[in-house]
């Protein structure tokens, strides 16, 4: 019977079927692992990329316009369409499940941890306790978007697992959570290296106004504004340079582009030297080339298609004819140093001695209407600019003036192709800048929030101070102020035409 028993216990045959049978259920434990892995990083990366698509459809409506968040909020409703698998597995009929508004959490914020490290929750709050989120539209400009845990909804980010891990005492299911964070970014490409102050800023917050606010309230509307360089203490009625990638200011002047895009949010200034560059640059607008410009072929220095200025037929300066002879858009009224711009238009009579030197016969009237005029009242006199487009839609740029001068709107000294003369080159776009609260910044050559962008119309070239100076306009000789209308700004209270030509609107990925 020993015996027996001795060779049963030192028999082996069998031996790897009791070792599989103890090793079995391991493999198939770590086999359902590494399945469950796999289809938790499926679904990982299937919620990132909804996550993401949705954070950039959000963020891209962040502007800082009044009704940002509305239009965000509806880029949610409207874009949540991505189908995610590997759902919860309770319900079959939900494996194709759609990433709807109940599986996710979307947080507006104003900024985000400098430090990529540092979590944020799907509240906007970092680990350090700081609360990031808003729900002022103006303020917000970065959108979360948190997939949430699967106690608070139907199971977008959760699915079963096929490993029993109650058995182990752990869960059954694992939660996905990712999240994603994007930023809207605003730039402008097609903009002059130079910034103007705002001559509706105020040092009284209760009467200072935004660019935005004076022209959505009809207060740009037919002002003549004139502004002069400054080195420094630039204020209402002064204009300073802007860092650019240009080889000259006259290039940026006569072409419309800094050589470079700026920020919406963030403009460095910068000192120079503009004596003969403004002038000689933005002077080609109007069908003058002087100085190094003559001869100019150069399609980017194409004249306006009305380019009537009241002067004498001379390329290579600017020549003031007669009044009698030719005059140039009016000048305006009432002009204050202390803002630098004039009054309004005040009635129809104030076209009259233009029209009828320039075009022989009594002005229209009400026919020029105030179509650019922001509060849309008809009952106001058409300003420069409307007149100006008038001039073109109703073929009265070829009007000649009388004797001596009989000068004509059309552009004669441009030797490049003519049929390249675009109305909009006596446009141009430029930044904004509340030079009185920023006076320190602006002397100390440092970034600058612009209180926004101007579409700007050029009202006539600029002088010299001393006439005799214009024979060298690429001297040092003083200039007159540059002679200009508001014609659009940025903004939720603009005409849009500036946004939908210069502004390059973009949402990007931070984390």
């Amino acid at each position: 019977m020993l015996r027996t028993i001795r060779a049963f216990w030192d028999d082996q045959r069998g031996i790897a079927m009791i070792l599989v049978a103890i090793m079995l259920p391991v493999l198939i434990g770590f086999a359902l692992l590494a399945i469950d892995m796999s289809r938790a990083n499926g679904l990982h990366n299937d919620l990132q990329k909804g996550v993401d698509a949705l954070a950039l459809a959000t963020a891209a409506e962040l502007d800082g316009r009044a009704d940002s968040i509305t239009r965000a909020n509806l880029a949610k409703t409207t874009l949540l369409t991505n189908k995610t698998k590997f759902s919860t597995s309770d319900d079959p009929a939900s494996h194709d499940h759609t990433l709807a508004l109940a599986d996710v959490t979307v947080t507006y914020l104003t900024g985000i941890p400098a430090d990529d490290t540092t979590t944020l929750n799907a509240a906007g709050v970092d680990a350090a306790g700081h609360d990031w989120s808003s729900t002022d539209p103006k303020a917000v400009s970065f959108s979360l978007v948190t997939v949430n845990p699967s106690g608070l909804t139907d199971g977008a980010g959760a699915f079963a697992t096929i490993f029993p891990a109650s058995f182990i005492g752990s869960k059954d299911t694992i939660d996905i959570q990712p999240q994603a964070v994007a930023g809207f970014v605003q730039s402008i490409c097609e903009t002059v290296p130079i910034f103007m102050c705002n001559p509706f800023e105020t040092t009284d917050p209760l009467t200072s106004k935004t660019i935005q606010q004076a022209f959505a309230s009809g207060d740009t509307y037919s002002r003549e504004l004139r502004i002069l360089k400054v080195d420094s203490n630039p204020g209402p009625g002064n204009f300073g340079l802007l860092d650019n990638g240009l080889t000259s200011i006259q290039e940026g002047m006569a072409k419309g582009t800094a050589g470079t895009c700026y920020n919406r949010n963030s403009l460095t200034t910068k000192t120079g030297v503009t004596l003969g560059q403004v002038n000689t640059g933005l002077n080609v607008r109007f069908d003058l080339y002087q100085g190094s410009l003559k001869n100019q072929t150069d399609l980017g220095y194409r004249p306006a298609s009305n380019v009537r200025k009241g002067a004498k037929n001379n390329c290579n300066k600017y020549d003031p004819a007669p009044a009698a002879s030719a005059l140039p858009l009016p000048p305006g009224t009432g002009y204050d140093t202390s803002t630098g711009m004039t009054l309004p238009i005040p009635n129809q009579s104030f076209w009259t001695p233009y029209w009828t030197v320039n075009h022989g016969q009594a002005y229209p009237g009400t026919a020029v209407k105030p179509l650019t005029n922001p509060t849309g009242d008809m009952t106001k006199p058409a300003s420069r600019y409307d007149v100006y487009n008038y001039e073109i839609a109703n073929d009265r740029v070829k009007d000649q003036s009388p004797n001596p001068t009989k000068e004509k709107g059309t552009p004669s000294c441009y030797k490049g192709d003519l049929t390249k003369a675009d109305p909009s080159r006596r446009l141009m776009n430029m930044a904004i800048v509340d030079c009185k609260a920023n006076q320190a910044k602006l002397n100390g050559h440092t970034a600058v929030k612009p209180n926004g962008y101007a579409s700007v119309f050029l009202i006539a070239p600029i002088q010299k101070e001393d006439a005799k100076d214009e024979d060298n306009p690429e001297g040092t000789g003083k200039e007159k102020a540059i002679s200009l209308e508001i014609v659009d700004v940025d903004g939720g209270f603009a005409n849009n035409t500036l946004v939908d030509k210069a502004f390059r609107n973009e949402a990007q990925l931070y984390r």
